[in-house]
């Protein structure tokens, strides 16, 4: 059972949250799908919940900022200062939407587009440090990026966060990207059926299964269940049109 409980390195995706158009609609579905109990919720922070699996944070789910702006899961890196993380964005093409914003003892939050507009946030973690558990069914797993500019994304990301990529082979030019050894998530072009930008993927006992909780709930699925080298994997919607994925991993 894979745990952290301090902060992550910068560049790191350490935390992903959900905007919701029906917040507590969506605190049902994810709960049914993943199996996540609730903590939060408080008004002084804006009804935010921290969904935990076994006791530990795993994701975030808030109501919808913006009204024009669709319901989408957000991924988020590790900063060390998003001060000067946000300096990188925009010197190196970017957009930060929401300037550096400290929440309460939480942490520091930023939220910016990459020069292709695909949305993004920074994390630096205060009291709250962001994903607790990770890699095992209920938790978050993979983090990628599908630009229409693959090389373009890169250039941009390696000057934000110093990654360097590495070519999977028969991947059609899909790269993992990471700071030190392992790698952090991916990046590759868009998929004919599949979502552009930011992507999470949450791990699963059964893929299969998640797919059918998803349907029978009323989302979609945009790219059916096949079998990977890294396990059976599908992407799918949920009811109001958020994109994520499912994979099949081990229980721990």
């Amino acid at each position: 059972m894979p745990t952290r409980e301090t902060p992550w390195p910068p560049g790191t995706p350490c935390w992903v949250d959900y905007g919701a158009a029906d917040l507590e609609a969506a605190r049902q579905f994810y709960g049914e799908l993943l199996g996540w109990q609730y903590t939060g919720g408080d008004p002084d922070f804006g009804g935010y919940l921290n969904a935990e699996k076994d006791g530990r944070q795993v994701a975030g789910l808030g109501p919808q900022m913006d009204p024009d702006d669709p319901p989408r899961w957000t991924t988020y890196f590790a900063s060390d200062d998003a001060a000067v993380a946000a300096a990188r964005i925009r010197d190196a093409g970017g957009t930060v939407v929401v300037e550096p914003m400290e929440v309460g003892p939480m942490g520091t939050m930023v939220i910016a587009l990459d020069p292709q507009g695909n949305p993004f946030g920074l994390w630096q973690s205060g009291e709250h440090t962001g994903v607790q558990r990770y890699n095992e069914p209920g938790s978050l797993v993979w983090n990628e990026l599908a630009a229409d500019d693959p090389a373009a994304a890169r250039e941009f990301y390696t000057a934000v966060f110093g990654f360097r990529f590495e070519e999977i082979p028969g991947a059609e030019g899909y790269t993992t990207f990471a700071t030190g050894g392992d790698p952090l998530g991916g990046l590759g072009g868009v998929v004919p059926g599949a979502p552009k930008g930011w992507s999470t993927c949450f791990a699963v006992s059964s893929t299969d299964g998640a797919v059918a909780t998803v349907t029978a709930a009323g989302g979609k699925v945009l790219l059916p269940a096949e079998d990977t080298e890294y396990g059976r994997f599908a992407v799918v919607a949920d009811p109001w049109g958020a994109s994520f994925s499912v994979m099949e991993v081990p229980a721990g």
